[in-house]
């Protein structure tokens, strides 16, 4: 059987990054704890290098399209948003924008990013653009939108997607 061996080259913030991720979110199985370990031994020295294997039973799963948070269920391939087992109807930038920071939930994003990765051009300077579109995406989504669960506010920078659903 033919082995591909792929090396990537890892930095210190990126490391401490993925160490964190895993700490807070991994699952509770033997290859999250070992690969944390391996993170851990490469940030403070120990190793030089990490390889890591999937084993010959095991597929790796594709990423998934859903992203599910509390009672947020946001589908890719079908474009369809569910809270509580109720569709939303969702424009299509709409759709766009929550599926992008609920992807990325807990990273905090300007209105230039969002605008940029939703749009794929150019940032227009216009701010209130984003801003309307987050207003009526939380009418949509949101069980009270004036106490945002999903989408948060983050002063003097942007929004994120709240990480603790």
């Amino acid at each position: 059987m033919k082995k591909n061996i792929g090396f990537v080259s890892m930095d210190s913030s990126l490391a401490g990054w993925l160490y964190e991720k895993l700490r807070v979110s991994a699952p509770d199985t033997p290859s999250a704890k070992e690969l944390m370990e391996g993170i851990g031994d490469l940030i403070n020295g120990t190793a030089a290098s990490l390889m890591i294997e999937v084993g010959e039973n095991e597929r790796m799963n594709p990423v998934s399209d859903t992203v599910c948070c509390g009672s947020l269920s946001i589908d890719l391939k079908l474009r369809r948003v569910i809270r509580d087992g109720r569709e939303i109807a969702l424009t299509p930038k709409e759709f766009d924008i929550l599926y992008f920071l609920a992807r990325n939930r807990g990273e905090v994003f300007t209105k230039e990013q969002i605008y940029q990765a939703v749009w794929e051009s150019d940032y227009l300077l216009d701010d209130s653009n984003i801003m309307a579109f987050i207003r009526k995406l939380r009418k949509k989504i949101e069980p009270n939108p004036d106490a945002p669960e999903y989408i948060l506010t983050i002063w003097g920078i942007g929004y994120k997607f709240n990480d603790r659903l």
